[in-house]
């Protein structure tokens, strides 16, 4: 298929985040990821929309969590079908005309026309889609000096919280699952325009050799490479289809959806160190992943700088596919882990940081997947 026109993509802004308890997000976000607290909605949009968000940012990382006041909003809606959740992206176009245009005429299905709002100093506009990513709508907008981060939107005088102490630079990519992937990856070609990057698929028979205990997946990632950004996609892989992690996942969240977004940061150690002494749980890493790790980095031509006992200590996982190219990374516990509570939901946040690597290192891959196995059947989820 040949590479479609771009319908101006240039980055992804921010997620959305449907909660329960906006105390404990701001607990979480501030007290263990040192995100600043910018603002919140004001009085007449609460009324108005039946919710309250509150908008976190760490470098140009942002996340907007949104908590029901009342029946009838779109967080109450969300809150009525799934526990908490991601249920939009938001994303910066260069031209809103040109990308409504561009997207309805490939078949997307957008939730209203145009909006544009005045503020005094410029202008935003903005509209929504739906999506095959459950019931995850994307949200496009270009901004002309508007000010606030939308309207009924109140910013701080002065920002309030953490200081970015980890380094946040910016998220990475978006990993979501689905029950069958194949329909979200066609709308991803046909309607974004995006590209294939990357591909993997293990079972983990391939190494216990037993074909009835564990299980497996495919993922597929997407690209738009002008924009840099990227969606990871996963979705189960048989024999026991029911036993995977990522169909667990599906009926955790009721729905196809976003599993975790990647965060990356410019010093992944530092910034482990600091979440470890702030209280952060992190997915498990066994002691065998380092013992095995100087040859497996030998195999692809791999020469690491960071000391391997640091990152033994500290349980960061570290990948590569090309000689001089890789990342180190770690996962953080989902949500429902770390509260003790289905209702927290199943997302969960990744740290990474490229050392010019740009895939996803399947070995990684296979590690993270295993652990979040081991978790789900400990907390007899599996």
């Amino acid at each position: 298929m040949p590479k479609l026109e771009s319908f101006g993509l240039k980055k992804l802004d921010s997620v959305h985040y449907y909660v329960q308890d906006l105390e404990r997000s701001r607990r979480f976000y501030i007290d263990k990821l040192d995100f600043t607290e910018v603002g919140q909605s004001t009085p007449e949009l609460e009324q108005k929309t039946k919710q309250r968000s509150v908008l976190f940012q760490a470098g140009e990382a942002k996340v907007l969590c949104s908590t029901p006041l009342g029946e009838g909003g779109r967080a109450w809606r969300w809150m009525k079908k799934h526990p908490a959740g991601v249920g939009t992206l938001n994303f910066e176009v260069e031209d809103i005309s040109k990308a409504f245009r561009i997207l309805e005429e490939r078949g997307a299905t957008p939730i209203q026309d145009i909006q544009r709002f005045e503020d005094g100093h410029g202008t935003l506009s903005m509209f929504s889609i739906t999506t095959p990513f459950g019931d995850c709508t994307f949200r496009f907008f270009e901004r002309k000096g508007f000010k606030e981060m939308f309207p009924g939107f109140a910013a701080y005088e002065a920002p309030r919280g953490g200081k970015n102490a980890l380094q946040i630079l910016h998220f990475d990519h978006v990993t979501s699952n689905f029950q069958t992937m194949k329909p979200a990856l066609l709308w991803m070609e046909h309607v974004l325009g995006l590209e294939k990057f990357w591909d993997v698929e293990f079972h983990t028979a391939d190494v216990n050799g037993k074909v009835d205990k564990g299980s497996g997946l495919r993922s597929i990632v997407m690209v738009d490479h002008d924009a840099h950004v990227k969606f990871a996609n996963n979705e189960p892989m048989r024999p026991l289809f029911k036993a995977s992690q990522i169909n667990i996942f599906n009926e955790d969240l009721h729905g196809d959806g976003v599993q975790h977004l990647a965060i990356e940061v410019k010093d992944v150690i530092g910034a482990v160190r600091e979440m470890r002494k702030r209280g952060v749980e992190f997915m498990p890493t066994p002691g065998s992943y380092y013992d095995l790790m100087p040859e497996r980095m030998k195999k692809v031509g791999i020469e690491i700088k960071e000391d391997i006992n640091v990152l033994r200590e500290l349980e960061i996982l570290v990948d590569g596919e090309k000689r001089g190219e890789y990342m180190l990374q770690i996962f953080l516990k989902d949500a429902a882990g770390l509260y003790k509570s289905s209702e927290a939901g199943p997302f969960f946040y990744e740290v990474i940081q490229r050392q010019g690597g740009k895939g996803f290192g399947a070995g990684n891959f296979r590690a993270l997947f295993e652990s979040i196995e081991r978790e789900q059947q400990q907390q007899g989820r599996a």
